[in-house]
């Protein structure tokens, strides 16, 4: 049955329909740059088929990755699909780690998954041993070693703690537990059963991931340096093979002994030639994971500063051309992995929930000005006009204005907020952050104004 709106209502719903049409054809939306396959990657190992397959923790995904073409697929989604690290048992069954959910996971073929352990907050790296047991350890949130019931019938079993972040491990042929500490800068030998532990090789940067290669050489991932290092499992002796970008992850390493390393600033998995350390690229991202954006005007051109969560970089509007200004982890390099951004003629300003940080920056050289600490989840930070800084709280529910040398003084100005998010100053000036939309799967889109033009 048809319906016929009365005249008047039906005048307006005419008249409504043509102003957004007119306002629709005033806007053009531009993509500067284009998303990517990955949230941050992070754990990597070869499938029993010869796939790869990678979990990313802000993506709260494993996926599936063809090694020749670069195709990817989810093969387990959010939320339980937060891998930090995966690895494959003897029987083909796939575990990972859900690092901020402290869970671990399994999946064996076709079947649903299955929760074997929980309240492990942190959970990060696991393997599993020639035995058909699994160990997993907690790093950044805890710093311990577990083994983990493969039936998920039995709580997780403790076995040490305070190693000094066992990072992505591997059990070798002498069935000992070889694994990088990732704030001792050591490659150690772990023997599970007596919770010994003795080091094999040092004066790593931050090593972050280790595996064995088919002669039972160890491969260590040095993520502050960007090196790939082999490492005699007997006598500790050090070669570098490749260097590539800082901000690698982790590692894999293939039948034929061909290495694939993941980078969590890049969304990057790479392909190593073990014997000439030449790097293929099989897929990567030129964002990672952005969050907040800051645009800043300047000599009739516009640059948008990006808080990239495991880097911080800045895109040309007019060329779409991204700039790598800071990676998570590099050598010589401080950043905490940045949420959000604010930025001003002067300085940019960096807030990072997770870490409870907010970071002043030099604008145009880059510089760290101060970084201040201890903050209940800032997630976002804007500098005033008498250059103190207004940082929206969210743990606490405030807003808390900082100045002082070193951002000693801090003053309540509001609370009992519901969610504080985002922090703008209208006393700053026309450089100020500009309201865009937020970004999404590794893309920044800019809406663009565009003449008006009179349908006929």
């Amino acid at each position: 049955m048809r319906h016929q709106l009365p005249a008047g209502i039906a005048g307006f719903a005419i008249a409504f329909g043509l102003a957004l049409s007119a306002q629709a054809e005033q806007w053009q939306l531009k993509k500067l740059v284009p998303g990517s396959h990955f949230h941050g990657i992070h754990g990597i190992k070869v499938a029993p088929d010869g796939a790869l397959v990678a979990g990313s923790v802000v993506g709260q995904s494993v996926y599936r990755i063809d090694p020749r073409s670069g195709t990817v697929r989810t093969l387990v989604g959010p939320p339980e699909g937060m891998a930090d690290d995966v690895a494959f048992a003897a029987d083909g069954t796939m575990a990972w780690t859900a690092f901020l959910l402290g869970d671990v996971y399994s999946k064996k073929g076709d079947a649903p998954f299955r929760k074997l352990a929980s309240g492990l907050p942190g959970i990060n790296s696991l393997a599993w041993r020639k035995d058909g047991r699994l160990y997993a350890t907690q790093v950044f949130l805890g710093d311990a070693l577990y083994e983990i019931d493969p039936k998920g019938e039995k709580p997780a079993r403790k076995i040490m703690e305070g190693m000094g972040g066992l990072n992505s491990f591997v059990f070798g042929p002498d069935d000992k537990l070889y694994g990088p500490l990732w704030f001792k800068g050591q490659v150690v030998r772990i023997d599970v059963d007596t919770a010994k532990i003795e080091v094999v090789a040092e004066g790593f940067k931050i090593p972050a991931a280790i595996k064995l290669d088919s002669k039972g050489d160890i491969w260590v991932a040095d993520t502050a340096r960007g090196q790939l290092v082999k490492v005699d499992r007997k006598t500790g002796a050090k070669k570098v093979v490749a260097w590539l970008n800082t901000s690698i992850d982790n590692l894999a390493i293939g039948p034929t002994d061909r290495v694939f390393v993941t980078n969590m600033a890049d969304n990057a998995i790479e392909e190593v030639n073990p014997k000439t350390g030449a790097a293929r690229t099989i897929v990567s991202g030129r964002l990672s994971m952005p969050g907040g954006l800051a645009v800043v005007a300047e000599g009739g051109a516009e640059t948008v500063y990006v808080a990239d969560l495991f880097a911080y970089r800045s895109v040309d509007t007019g060329t779409g051309n991204v700039a790598t200004l800071a990676r998570m982890h590099a050598e010589g390099t401080v950043l905490e992995y940045p949420f959000n951004v604010t930025a001003n003629a002067k300085h940019v300003v960096l807030s990072s929930w997770f870490t409870g940080t907010v970071e002043i920056l030099d604008r145009k050289t880059g510089a760290v000005i101060d970084i201040w600490h201890n903050f209940k989840a800032p997630h976002d930070a804007v500098e005033l006009a008498d250059g103190s800084v207004l940082v929206a709280e969210l743990g606490t529910g405030s807003l808390v204005q900082v100045s002082g040398r070193h951002g000693d003084n801090r003053k309540t100005v509001a609370k009992d907020l519901p969610a504080p998010s985002a922090s703008c100053s209208t006393a700053m000036p026309s450089t100020s952050p500009s309201p865009w939309p937020a970004c999404s799967a590794g893309s920044i889109s800019r809406p663009g104004r565009r003449p008006w033009s009179r349908r006929t």
